[in-house]
């Protein structure tokens, strides 16, 4: 099948973000290793029983995190997928991402959240887009994205932004915000909403359709391991004659970005159809593994196989499931829900569904 669209990649905030890390370093913040935030996770997470046949292990938020109505968790990577070690910094790591309903008239945009799965500790981070001002100053402002998906990959962690594309930021450019009773400093950074640690977006990828082509929405990502070469699939949420494509790209891996073809843009090395209410998708040894949800009500299932012949495991899933990434160590799918009161992040075993 001809796939008929792309990404090309768009907008770099280099010197914005150079800015941003020269400001909030002249107030004790600025650039800092992911391994110094990992010293420094402020919330708790608890083992918990997850209400899902396939989940054998799983953990829930702590109960801000469990029922806020403003914060909806979506996407899910591991240090599996940062590198074949699948540890980083001597840790078992997991990041998931949550979207910010607009609550009490306010906006907060999208964040990402680190684990530490060895003491089930986390912190949430502020994604953000960094700009000049017209006086010259640097600010920050939230990124307004669903992250149905997110890949962390190398230096890179790729976020699913629907019909703009990818929105890809430099794990490198992780900065803490400093002392929160400077003043002046807030004034500058009001976008930030009080948070300690901001991810501010390097780039995008912009999603492009050939004419005749319906544009591609990128509803969730995964990483898939092919032959030793990573790869990027990306996949569309969709119900009734909405389009549910699965498209998988290759990764430069001297970068742990898009590879380009000579015109510039990263096309698709293949596009296959998925399932109805896809939340999200990975592969195994050219396997699928599809997430569905089924509404508020009705527990998600899992599709295995190939496009055109999927198996459904119905009902194993919790309610409101959403992204999956596969362990590989461990051969398990890992996978999280969203609705509040019922949220978990929980590890199956893929031969289950075998």
């Amino acid at each position: 099948m001809e796939a008929g669209v792309h990404l090309r990649p768009e907008a770099a905030h280099a010197e914005e973000i150079e800015a941003l890390a020269a400001s909030l370093s002249a107030t004790g913040g600025g650039r800092i290793r992911l391994s110094e935030l990992l010293a420094d996770l402020n919330r708790s997470a608890s083992v918990a029983r997850v209400p899902a046949p396939a989940a054998h292990w799983g953990f829930q938020w702590d109960e801000e995190d469990v029922r806020s109505q403003r914060w909806w968790p979506q996407g899910i990577t591991t240090s599996a997928d940062h590198d074949e070690s699948e540890v980083y910094d001597g840790r078992r790591v997991v990041m998931t991402s949550w979207y910010s309903k607009e609550f009490h008239g306010l906006h907060m945009g999208t964040r990402v959240t680190v684990v530490d799965l060895e003491r089930l500790r986390y912190r949430h981070v502020l994604l953000v887009e960094a700009f000049t001002r017209g006086d010259g100053s640097v600010d920050v402002r939230p990124v307004e994205v669903h992250a149905g998906g997110i890949v962390w990959h190398g230096r890179h962690l790729h976020v699913a932004a629907t019909a703009r594309g990818i929105l890809t930021f430099r794990v490198d450019d992780l900065m803490r915000v400093g002392d929160l009773g400077d003043q002046d400093r807030l004034a500058r950074t009001t976008g930030s909403f009080g948070y300690s640690y901001l991810l501010p977006v390097r780039f995008s990828y912009t999603g492009l359709a050939d004419p005749g082509h319906e544009p591609m929405r990128y509803s969730f990502l995964s990483l898939a391991r092919a032959n030793a070469q990573a790869h990027l699939l990306a996949g569309e949420y969709g119900r009734a004659r909405r389009t549910t494509r699965l498209l998988d790209f290759s990764i430069d891996p001297a970068t742990s970005l898009l590879r380009l073809s000579a015109d510039g843009a990263a096309h698709p090395l293949s596009v296959d159809q998925g399932v109805e209410g896809m939340q999200g998708a990975t592969k195994v040894d050219q396997r699928w593994y599809l997430n569905s949800s089924a509404g508020r009500y009705w527990r998600g299932s899992v599709h295995v196989g190939c496009p055109g012949s999927f198996r459904r495991c119905a009902r194993m899933l919790p309610v409101g499931v959403e992204d999956i990434a596969y362990w590989p160590s461990q051969d398990e799918l890992w996978s999280l829900s969203e609705y509040p009161g019922r949220r978990h992040v929980f590890a199956m075993k893929r031969s289950s569904f075998d």
